[in-house]
C-alpha cells in the first residue's frame, strides 16, 4: 500500500511539473514579446549609430573624399620680390641695369597629368565611401548573429532552470521512497546526479551569456558591463536564394566587391599618370623691373623641366605602378570567389538549420514527448524503472533547447548572407523577415 501512495505521489508531481512547465519548455521562437527589453531593431540602429568601427570608417570616407579636389589643383605660385644689379659702392639707383623688381612665376604640369592625378583620388574616394559602407553592413551582420546568440541563451537558460526545477522535485520523491523503504538507493543517487549535471551547464550558460552580452554591448558602443535583460528570438524567415542568385545580387550590392574594383580603377589611373611622368613640366615667370632714373622693364619667361632622369627614375616607378593595378585586379577577383564561397558556406548552413528545425519541430519533439508519455504509463505500472523516465524527459528538454539553437543559427546565417547581397529581408518595425530571401514563411 505504501508503495503504491509514493508511486501516485511521483506520478502527481511528475504531472504537475509538465502542467506548469512555461513557456520556453516548448522551445518557443515568435516574434518578440512586451518583455523584450532590447529589440533587435534598437540594437541594429545603436550600432550603426555608436559602433566605434562604423564612426571611424565613415570619418576614413570623409578624409579620402578632402584629397580629391587637391589632386587636381595646380602648384601654389611664387612671388618674387628682389633688388637687383645694386652697386657695392653705396647702393645706389644711377646704375641703367638697376631695377626693383616685383616677379609672379606659376610651375604648370604636363596637360593631362593632373586629371589622371585627381581621378586616382577620386577612385579612392568612393572605395573608401563604400568600404564604410560594407563596415556598417559587417556590424549590423554581427549585431543580428549576437543577439540571436543571446536570445538562444535567455531560452536554453531558461529551459535548463525550469529542468533542473523538476529534477528537484524528482529528487524529493526518490528520497522521500527511499527513506520509507519504498525506493532504491540507485533512484536517489542518479537524481542527484541529474541535478548536478544541470547546475553545471546552467553555469557555463549563463557565464557565457554574460560573455556574449558584452560583445553585444561592444558592438553597439556601450561599456561591456552595461545590462541586457532577456531578449526575445524573432522568428527566421523562409528558404535562402539559389546561390546562383545570391551571387548575382551580392556582385551588383555588396559594398566592398564595388570598392575592390574602384581600388583598380584608382591604381590604373595611377599607372597612367606614371606613364607620363617622364613629360615635361612648363614654368611661366613673368616680371615687372622698376628702375627709379630710367624708363621700367617687364619679363617673361617660360622654363621646361628635361627629364633625363626617366630611364632610371620614371620608368621604375611606372612598372610600380603597373604592378600595383595588377595587384588589385588579382584581390577583387580573390573577393569575387571568396564571397561567392561564403556564401555557399552560408546557404548550406542556413539550409541544414532549416531542415534539422523542421524535423525536430515535426517529428522529434512530438515523438519524444510520446515516449515520455508512454515511458510515464509504463512507471505507473512498475514495467519501467525510474530512470527510463528521468532520461525520457530530459532527452525532451534537450531536443527543445537544440531547436531553438537551430532557430539561432538560421538568424546568424541569414544576417550573414543579406551582409553579403545587401538583400535584407528584415523588417525593422517587426522584427520579422519577408519574403526577399525567397520561400514561404
Amino acid at each position: 500500500m505504501l508503495r503504491h501512495i509514493l508511486r501516485s505521489i511521483a506520478a502527481g508531481v511528475f504531472w504537475i511539473v509538465l502542467a506548469t512547465a512555461p513557456a520556453p519548455l516548448r522551445a518557443q521562437t515568435g516574434p518578440a514579446g512586451q518583455s523584450d527589453t532590447l529589440r533587435l531593431t534598437d540594437a541594429v540602429v545603436a550600432a550603426r549609430a555608436a559602433n566605434p568601427a562604423v564612426q571611424a570608417s565613415r570619418l576614413r570616407a570623409e578624409a579620402e573624399q578632402e584629397r580629391v579636389s587637391p589632386a587636381g589643383a595646380l602648384p601654389d605660385p611664387v612671388l618674387e620680390l628682389g633688388l637687383l644689379n645694386r652697386p657695392f659702392d653705396g647702393f645706389g639707383t644711377d646704375e641703367r641695369m638697376t631695377m626693383n623688381v616685383i616677379g609672379l612665376k606659376q610651375a604648370f604640369p604636363w596637360p593631362g597629368n593632373q586629371g589622371f592625378s585627381e581621378e586616382g583620388r577620386e577612385h579612392a574616394a568612393r572605395a573608401a565611401q563604400l568600404d564604410a559602407a560594407e563596415v556598417e553592413a559587417q556590424v549590423v551582420a554581427r549585431t543580428r548573429a549576437v543577439h540571436a546568440r543571446l536570445a538562444y541563451l535567455d531560452r536554453a537558460i531558461a529551459i535548463t532552470a525550469d529542468t533542473r526545477s523538476m529534477l528537484r522535485d524528482f529528487l524529493e520523491v526518490a528520497e522521500t521512497r527511499y527513506a520509507s523503504g519504498a525506493g532504491v538507493q540507485q533512484d536517489v543517487l542518479q537524481a542527484q546526479v541529474a541535478v548536478g549535471r544541470t547546475t553545471a551547464d546552467l553555469a557555463g550558460m549563463e557565464q557565457e551569456r554574460v560573455a556574449t552580452a558584452a560583445r553585444l554591448n561592444a558592438l553597439m558602443g556601450r561599456p561591456a558591463g552595461e545590462p541586457i535583460p532577456a531578449v526575445d528570438l524573432p522568428p527566421p524567415g523562409g528558404e535562402s536564394l539559389p546561390l546562383d542568385s545570391l551571387m548575382v545580387l551580392s556582385q551588383s550590392g555588396r559594398p566592398a566587391l564595388a570598392a575592390a574594383q574602384e581600388r583598380a580603377l584608382a591604381a590604373e589611373a595611377r599607372y597612367r599618370a606614371a606613364g607620363r611622368a617622364s613629360y615635361p613640366d612648363f614654368e611661366l615667370r613673368v616680371a615687372y623691373g622698376q628702375r627709379p632714373q630710367y624708363t621700367d622693364m617687364g619679363s617673361i619667361a617660360l622654363g621646361v623641366s628635361l627629364p633625363i632622369w626617366g630611364g632610371s627614375k620614371d620608368k621604375p616607378l611606372e612598372r610600380a605602378a603597373a604592378a600595383d593595378q595588377a595587384e588589385l585586379d588579382a584581390r577583387a577577383l580573390e573577393l569575387h570567389y571568396d564571397t561567392y564561397a561564403r556564401l555557399g558556406e552560408l546557404r548550406a548552413a542556413d539550409e541544414r538549420a532549416r531542415t534539422l528545425e523542421e524535423i525536430y519541430r515535426v517529428q522529434i519533439l512530438p515523438q519524444a514527448e510520446a515516449s515520455v508519455e508512454s515511458a510515464f504509463a509504463a512507471y505507473q505500472v512498475g514495467s519501467v524503472d525510474y530512470a527510463t523516465l528521468l532520461d525520457a524527459r530530459l532527452t525532451v528538454n534537450q531536443y527543445a533547447i537544440d531547436r531553438v539553437r537551430l532557430a539561432a543559427e538560421r538568424l546568424q546565417a541569414t544576417a550573414e548572407i543579406e551582409a553579403l547581397t545587401r538583400a535584407s529581408g528584415f523588417d525593422a518595425d517587426t522584427q520579422d523577415f519577408d519574403s526577399s530571401m525567397g520561400g514561404d514563411r
